[in-house]
């Protein structure tokens, strides 16, 4: 459904976006925070599910500036690269490149951020830090353990795995005891990447809850 274009970041920089426009009657924009793999062919589908939702979808390709058109595997020397990659990306820059993706939405109804992995992360973030979004959805965000000095603005829904390597249950339990406001955290029954098909730890039943879940969000908060 949807087309790579190129966006104008607020640094002056170029990068690539994946749009999405919905086939029926716009229900409000949405703008998608990637994995650490890049725009794949995952994060594709996602944003065309979403516009088939009903949303206007920008999903800003964020480790563009290091990797033009980086579109990773889960495994293998991919994987590696695409740690070291995020690791070394400036977290602030992709909140700034979500932020720009937000205003070019903002006029024309409530907009909305979801992100997945480190999208997860960006998505707190973003709910945190960005004006004019009315709710976000963050998926097994391990930095969000690591911002909880920071807060919402707006209401947030975060989803973690109760068998998520990655994540411990202690990390979780610590977004849980600290209540921050505005936010609902869920558990399910899965590990790490549990929304992707594509993954070794997908978990359909899971999968399906969160985004049941993320809908049910925006369609409470305008959209």
């Amino acid at each position: 459904m949807g087309r790579m274009i190129r966006m104008t970041m607020a640094d002056g920089a170029e990068i690539g976006v994946y749009h999405a426009m919905p086939k029926s009657e716009r229900r409000g924009g949405l703008v998608v925070a990637q994995e650490i793999f890049g725009i794949t062919d995952h994060i594709r589908d996602v944003a065309d599910g979403f516009a088939r939702d009903g949303y206007e979808v920008l999903a800003p390709a964020l480790f563009d500036r290091e990797a033009p058109g980086l579109e990773a595997a889960y495994e293998g020397e991919d994987r590696a690269a695409a740690i070291a990659l995020a690791r070394a990306h400036p977290l602030d820059q992709s909140v700034r490149d979500v932020g720009t993706c937000v205003a070019m939405l903002a006029d024309k109804g409530p907009v909305f951020v979801v992100g997945y992995c480190y999208g997860g992360s960006i998505a707190w973030l973003a709910a945190t830090r960005i004006d004019r979004i009315a709710a976000a959805s963050g998926y097994y965000g391990r930095l969000v353990p690591q911002h909880l000095d920071e807060t919402p603005r707006v209401p947030v829904i975060l989803h973690f795995g109760r068998h998520d390597a990655s994540i411990p249950m202690a990390k979780v339990q610590k977004v849980i005891d600290a209540d921050p406001p505005l936010t609902t955290v869920h558990l399910y029954d899965a590990g790490h990447g549990f929304s992707s098909d594509r993954c070794k730890d997908y978990h359909a039943p899971s999968a399906d809850l969160a985004r049941t879940r993320t809908l049910d969000l925006f369609r409470a908060n305008g959209g």
